[in-house]
């Protein structure tokens, strides 16, 4: 069975809209776009070719797709050739009209979550998402993530698409790895750990402020 890694660029307010440059996506009249740039340091770039390292292939949404394809389709600049090279699926519900002009390309049929459940029960290396913040969302609200690889910026960009949202099945993750960059930005990753524990700081015998508070929030709703 394949794993599914979803690895991201988020902000301290878990934005990960176009954190490469300005004209990558300023949908949404979104203005900080390359909000990442001035953030690189020596680790940052080891941890990332120790990502691209092991066999992958990629799994993206439409827009991060063509972002990727127009830029990493025409280097020869690592990793352009080795993105060139693997697999990469891309989801969407558009009809695209025409084969993908990047070679290995090709769309995921059908509801998207069913799709990738396939995928990771066939054979093949690991599934590899960048960027891609509905089909994140969608895999997370479906449980279908495995790891999270996340590179959590010092920045608060207030509005954006965000990697994460209210329908995401809850849980625990447990912390499997964590390195602080130079600059601020700490590279983490997650696993899924199980369901939510719960517990209390309350007094075993609720005082009377207590229960006043809690008959008065009842009544709120």
């Amino acid at each position: 069975m394949r794993k599914l890694i979803a690895a991201a660029f988020v902000s301290l307010d878990g934005v990960m809209q176009a954190p490469g440059g300005p004209d990558e996506d300023p949908s949404g009249g979104f203005l900080h776009g390359g909000w990442s740039f001035g953030h690189w340091d020596a680790a940052m770039e080891a941890r990332m070719g120790e990502a691209f390292a092991r066999p992958f292939d990629l799994l993206l949404g439409r827009r991060t797709y063509e972002i990727f394809a127009a830029h990493w389709g025409h280097t020869q600049d690592e990793p352009g050739p080795l993105f060139t090279g693997i697999t990469k699926y891309v989801a969407t519900s558009a009809d695209l009209g025409e084969p993908f002009a990047w070679a290995n390309s090709m769309k995921l049929e059908g509801d998207v979550p069913a799709a990738v459940a396939r995928l990771k029960e066939g054979d093949g290396p690991d599934l590899l998402t960048q960027g891609s913040s509905v089909l994140v969302r969608s895999l997370l609200a479906a449980g279908l993530v495995d790891e999270l690889s996340l590179m959590t910026f010092p920045v608060i960009l207030g509005k954006g698409k965000r990697w994460y949202g209210e329908d995401a099945a809850a849980g625990e993750w447990e912390l499997v790895a964590s390195e602080t960059a130079t600059t601020g930005v700490i590279m983490s990753r997650y696993r899924p750990k199980g369901p939510v524990s719960t517990g209390s700081f309350a007094f075993e015998q609720p005082n009377a402020a207590e229960v006043a508070r809690r008959a008065k929030q009842a009544a709120e709703g």
